[in-house]
């Protein structure tokens, strides 16, 4: 005998509940808003600068131009906090960051500029060595994720 009815209805539902929740099931999708950054053109480029999906902001890879690391660095990051702006979150809010940059020997550069736009509790960063950027002059691209 399996149980009584009532205890095995209480165990499906439960196992219902879980698989809703692990899938999405049961639950209205999550919107997507494609943000722009004050100035931005829609359609100017194939993706979005910034994509807001529920409490979370997709920050696209941000290049800039600039003579050195420290200012394409710079200039990255004021791309980055544009668009995390008019999302309505701020620099504060951002959790994550992946960094590629053309050269190892620009690292301790971009690391001074670096804690400039995140003076206390940087995000969490990996940073990545790449043999090229899509445009041949910037040397680093910065994308970021934050919270709402």
């Amino acid at each position: 005998m399996l149980g009584n009815p009532a205890s095995i209805f209480m165990q499906v539902s439960l196992v219902g509940a879980l698989l809703a929740g692990c899938t999405g099931m049961g639950s209205a999708p999550t919107a997507r808003e494609a943000i722009l950054p004050a100035g931005g053109k829609a359609g100017a480029t194939p993706y979005s600068p910034g994509l807001r999906v529920g409490n979370t902001l997709y920050i696209s890879g941000q290049i800039a131009d600039g003579q050195n690391i420290e200012e394409q660095t710079k200039a990255a990051l004021a791309k980055v906090k544009a668009i995390a702006e008019a999302a309505g979150t701020s620099m504060a809010n951002i959790d994550k960051c992946t960094v590629f940059l053309t050269r190892q020997s620009d690292f301790v550069g971009m690391n001074g500029a670096w804690s400039l736009a995140f003076p206390t509790t940087p995000p969490a960063r990996s940073t990545v060595i790449v043999a090229a950027l899509p445009r041949p002059e910037p040397i680093i691209e910065i994308e970021c994720m934050a919270h709402f």
